[in-house]
C-alpha cells in the first residue's frame, strides 16, 4: 500500500467523520495520522513488518490495526463503511475549495443538497445564502469553487505526473532502446492533462503490447503499430510512440514541443530549403544524421535550447545569438528557506528536517515555523519563539558542515503589520512574510497590505506571493508588478514556492522578478523530511522562467545569507 494512497483514505475517513459530527478529538486524530502518512518515507509495510507503526506520532492503536488491515488486504472495512453511511456526491463536494466538513453537513441536512449538481442548483435558486452561517459572499464562494473544478478536471499535478512517467519508464526500460518523458511534462508545466513517452525499439509492437499490460493501466484507448494510449487507474491519460533508433532525436524534440517552438524551428528548417518533423531534419528524402536533439538544433544553427524554455517567446532569438541563460541546476542548490517542524504544524522534529537536509547535500537550512496568528498551525508565540532559539543554537553546535538559519513565517496581518514584536523579529536570522487570511480583499488593498509589509525593515521573504493552490483554489487579487516594484525598491527577496500545489510565482511573474533584479528563493515549504525533496519542481519552474544560479539565494553560502539578512 504505497503511503500517500494510506494518507487520502484516512484523510476522507477524518472528512467523513467531520460531516456525522463526530468527537473533534477522533476527527484530529485521523487528520493527524493522515499528516504524518503523508511525510512518512518509509513505506508502512516495512514498519508493520518491523512493528514500528505505533511509533509513529499520531498512529494509535487503532489507526495502526486499521492501516495493518489496509496493507495486508488491500482495504478497509471501517472506511467502506464509513464511506456507504454518506451519499457519495458530498465527498465530491468536499472537494470544492471554499467548503469545508461541517459546511457541508449543513447544506446535506437542511437543504438535502447531495451533489455538486444539487449544491449548484441551490446556490442559483438562492437558497444556500439563507442558511445560517453562509450568506451572500459565501454563496458567491462556493459558485466560483465549483466553476474551478470544471476548469481543473482532466489535470493533474506535475509531481503527480512525473512519478507516474517514471514508473512506466522504469517498467519499459528492459523492451526498449531508448524512453524519454515529453511533451508539457518534460518542459515543466506545473500542471498537465497527460502524460508523454517516446521510446525507440527494433520490434515497436512488442513494447506496445507490454506496455499495454502495465499494472497500472485500467483502460486502453487505442493501441496501434507504434502508438499506445491508455488511461490509468487513478491517474492521467498516458500515450506512448514507438519509433526507430534512428529515429528517436526527432521524435522526441517533436513531440516534447511546444506547438509554438516547433513552428519556429520548421519556418527555420524551410528558410534553409530543408523539412523537419518527428521523423527527423531532411534536405529532399535524405535525412540528416543526428544522434540528439543538439545535433539538430546545431544543424538548423542553433544552440541547445533546454525543453524548460521552448514555449515560443524569445528563445530561438536567444539561441542564434548565444545569449540562452545557464539555467539553474540541482547542484547550484546550496540552502534552503521555508521549513516547518514539530514546533508548528510540520510532522518531523528540527533533528530530522536537518539531517534529511544534509543527506540532500545542502550546507544549510532556514527553519520557518509558523508564529503565532497561525493558531490553526500551533503558531509560536514569543515564550516558544524562545525556546525554540535554544533548541537551534544547540543543534547548530553539532555540525561542522551544516548550518540551520533561524527564521519564521509570519503572518501578514490585514493591516500590513507583522504578527511578532521588533525586539524578537531583530534577533531571528530572517523572516518570511506571508498572507493567510482575508483573501476577499480587493487587488488595491491586499496589495497596499503586502507593500506595507514588504517595506517593514525585519521582512526579508514574501512567502507564496499570490496564495494560489493549483488545482483547488486560485489566489488573491494583487498587482504583482506593484509588488515586485516594492520588493526591488526595498531589497527584498520573493519567494518561488516550490511545493508543487502552489508553484507561486509562476514563470511568467518569477522572469518578470528577473529582469527587475528581484533576488528569487526556490523554497519547498517543506512540512516533512520528504517536503524538502519538493525544491525539484520549483527548480522546473526556475527553469521555465529562464533563472540562473546567480537569481536565488539558494546558490549562496550560509554566511552571504545571514550578511543579506543583516539585521541592525
Amino acid at each position: 500500500m504505497v503511503n500517500a494512497e494510506a494518507a487520502a483514505i484516512l484523510s476522507t475517513i477524518s472528512s467523513i467523520l467531520d460531516i456525522q459530527g463526530e468527537n473533534p478529538f477522533k476527527v484530529r486524530a485521523y487528520q493527524t495520522a493522515a499528516r504524518t502518512l503523508e511525510g512518512l518515507e518509509v513505506p508502512i509495510g516495512t514498519l508493520i513488518e518491523q512493528k514500528k507503526l505505533g511509533d509513529l506520532p499520531g498512529i494509535g492503536p487503532a489507526i495502526e490495526e486499521k492501516l495493518t488491515e489496509l496493507d495486508r488486504t488491500g482495504r478497509m472495512k471501517y472506511y467502506e463503511e464509513l464511506r456507504a453511511s454518506i451519499p457519495p456526491g458530498l465527498l465530491e463536494i468536499l472537494r470544492i475549495p471554499s467548503l469545508g466538513p461541517k459546511k457541508i453537513k449543513i447544506l446535506w441536512k437542511d437543504l438535502g443538497v447531495k451533489s455538486i449538481a444539487e449544491l449548484q442548483a441551490a446556490c442559483g435558486a438562492g437558497k444556500v445564502a439563507k442558511l445560517s452561517g453562509f450568506g451572500e459572499r459565501t454563496q458567491a464562494k462556493i459558485l466560483e469553487g465549483i466553476a474551478l473544478l470544471g476548469r481543473s478536471k482532466g489535470l493533474f499535478l506535475v509531481s503527480q505526473a512525473l512519478d507516474v512517467a517514471r514508473e512506466l519508464l522504469a517498467y519499459l526500460r528492459p523492451v526498449v532502446i531508448g524512453a524519454g518523458i515529453a511533451g508539457s511534462l518534460r518542459r515543466g508545466k506545473p500542471v498537465v492533462h497527460d502524460v508523454d513517452i517516446v521510446s525507440s525499439a527494433a520490434k515497436p509492437r512488442e513494447v506496445i503490447e507490454h506496455f499495454a499490460r502495465a499494472p497500472a493501466v485500467e483502460e486502453v484507448i487505442g493501441k496501434g503499430d507504434t502508438k499506445c494510449s491508455v488511461r490509468l487507474t487513478n491517474g492521467p491519460q498516458v500515450d506512448l510512440r514507438v519509433v526507430a533508433e534512428d529515429e528517436y532525436a526527432a521524435a522526441l524534440l517533436y513531440f516534447t514541443g511546444s506547438k509554438e517552438h516547433n513552428v519556429l524551428l520548421r519556418a527555420r528548417a524551410i528558410k534553409k530549403g530543408w523539412t523537419l518533423n518527428e521523423y527527423g531534419l531532411f534536405k529532399g528524402r535524405k535525412r540528416f544524421e543526428a544522434d540528439s536533439e543538439e545535433a539538430i538544433y546545431k544543424r538548423l544553427g542553433l544552440s541547445y535550447i533546454p525543453p524548460e524554455l521552448r514555449e515560443g517567446r524569445d528563445e530561438i532569438e536567444l539561441s542564434e545569438k548565444g545569449k540562452l541563460p545557464q539555467l539553474i541546476e540541482p547542484k547550484d542548490v546550496m540552502g534552503i528557506l521555508h521549513v516547518h517542524t514539530t514546533w508548528s504544524d510540520g510532522t518531523a522534529s528540527i533533528e530530522d528536517m536537518a539531517g534529511k537536509a544534509r543527506k540532500l547535500g545542502y550546507k544549510w537550512m532556514g527553519l520557518s515555523d509558523h508564529s503565532k496568528a497561525a493558531s490553526y498551525a500551533h503558531g509560536l508565540d514569543e515564550a516558544r519563539l524562545r525556546k525554540q532559539m535554544k533548541e537551534v543554537a544547540a543543534l547548530n553546535k553539532t555540525w561542522k558542515d551544516f548550518r540551520i538559519l533561524h527564521g519564521m513565517e509570519l503572518d501578514i496581518l490585514p493591516n500590513g503589520d507583522l504578527d511578532l514584536a521588533d525586539d524578537l523579529l531583530g534577533k531571528l536570522d530572517f523572516a518570511i512574510g506571508s498572507i493567510h487570511s482575508r483573501f476577499d480583499m480587493s487587488e488595491k488593498e491586499m496589495t497596499d497590505r503586502i507593500c506595507r509589509a514588504v517595506a517593514n525593515k525585519h521582512f526579508d521573504v514574501f512567502g507564496h506571493p499570490t496564495g494560489r493552490l493549483l488545482l483547488d483554489r486560485d489566489g488573491y487579487r494583487v498587482d504583482l508588478e506593484r509588488v515586485l516594484q516594492a520588493a526591488k525598491e526595498a531589497g527584498k527577496v520573493v519567494e518561488l514556492n516550490a511545493n508543487p500545489h502552489r508553484l507561486d510565482l509562476d514563470d511568467v511573474h518569477a522572469r518578470r522578478a528577473k529582469e527587475l533584479g528581484v533576488t528569487l528563493s526556490i523554497d519547498p515549504d517543506a512540512h516533512s523530511t520528504a517536503g524538502l525533496e519538493d525544491v525539484e519542481y520549483g527548480l522546473l519552474t526556475a527553469r521555465r522562467a529562464g533563472l540562473t544560479a546567480g537569481d536565488v539565494m539558494n546558490s549562496l553560502t550560509a554566511e552571504k545569507v545571514k550578511a543579506r539578512f543583516a539585521r541592525d
